[in-house]
């Protein structure tokens, strides 16, 4: 083993020892209430941060594409992004990525969020808390409001959407070739959950299907928050990757369901109808030309 190999084995060693002291402090923890908190110590030796975008000039860009892309939260491959649904017998910070965008929505940290994903209608959590809880009184509440004008809290159902409702997420990006670098990149704009409407739940027996685009969050706005709360890693426990990394590496499965064109921005069941194959055909067609942008630069 040479020098180098011995030096990378090394830092690789100490970084995985650090954070399984950062992260978890289980090896240290004399009781369970220790379990995840820091010492002084390390709180001020953390200084970690999402790793900040270079500056991109508009001449460095050569060519660039903007896509919507789907993804399923029914593969495998994104998991990371739907559990934990049940946050009651797991540890506090253990979130799925619909409940840690909602808390800091609710909270205040996440202010950036849109209407749809061109941001160019901002909205507000009164605006979007329709669409995230259903209201409903019941029979005897409105018979008692009838009657006395008022309606006591316990005739009154409240129905919440909570993580294991959300059934895909939407993510807009843009591709680009950066001249400087030599090489084609991805930054990635905004994310959305979708999922039925809380009144759905209100009503099961209806089958009421009403997937809607819940909210979007412009992302660069929202890494800070993303980079402190940790998606699951299946091939280490010791080591958790935060949501702000794993959207950024593209650690997930996407379905172009739109791409930027001549016709606005057309979606692709728009111009291929009630063929799911040939819309998936031609997700990938528009994968392999971004791809192909690339290699075209290295040709003569």
């Amino acid at each position: 083993m040479n020098f180098k190999n011995v030096v990378l084995c090394s830092v690789f060693l100490l970084l995985g020892a650090f954070t399984v002291q950062a992260q978890l402090n289980v090896l240290n923890a004399k009781t369970p209430d220790e379990i995840g908190k820091k010492t002084e110590a390390q709180i001020e030796y953390d200084n970690d941060g999402p790793l900040e975008y270079g500056y991109v000039d508009d001449r460095d860009v050569l060519w660039s594409k903007t896509t919507w892309e789907i993804i399923d939260l029914d593969e495998r491959v994104n998991f990371p992004l739907y559990y934990p649904i049940d946050t009651n017998n797991i540890g506090a910070d253990r979130r799925s990525l619909y409940d840690v965008l909602v808390k800091n929505i609710k909270n205040g940290k996440i202010e950036h969020i849109y209407a749809d994903s061109y941001f160019t209608e901002k909205r507000t959590l009164d605006d979007i808390r329709a669409s995230l809880q259903y209201t409903d009184t019941t029979e005897v509440g409105i018979n008692q409001f009838n009657a006395e004008g008022r309606v006591d809290e316990q005739y009154i159902r409240k129905f919440d959407l909570d993580a294991g409702d959300v059934e895909e997420w939407r993510v807009r990006g843009i591709w680009y070739l950066d001249k400087r670098q030599g090489d084609l990149r991805y930054r990635l704009l905004g994310i959305c959950p979708v999922a039925n409407e809380a009144r759905s739940k209100a009503f099961p027996d209806d089958n009421i299907d009403s997937k809607v685009e819940l909210f979007w969050v412009w992302f660069p706005a929202a890494r800070g928050v993303l980079h402190e709360w940790k998606a699951f890693n299946r091939e280490n426990t010791s080591q958790p990757i935060s949501y702000d990394h794993l959207l950024n590496s593209r650690r997930f499965d996407g379905v172009v369901y739109k791409e930027d064109n001549v016709q606005g921005d057309r979606a692709v069941n728009e111009y291929i109808n009630d063929n799911a194959l040939m819309q998936l055909l031609e997700s990938q067609r528009i994968k392999e030309q971004i791809r192909n942008m690339e290699i075209d630069l290295w040709n003569y």
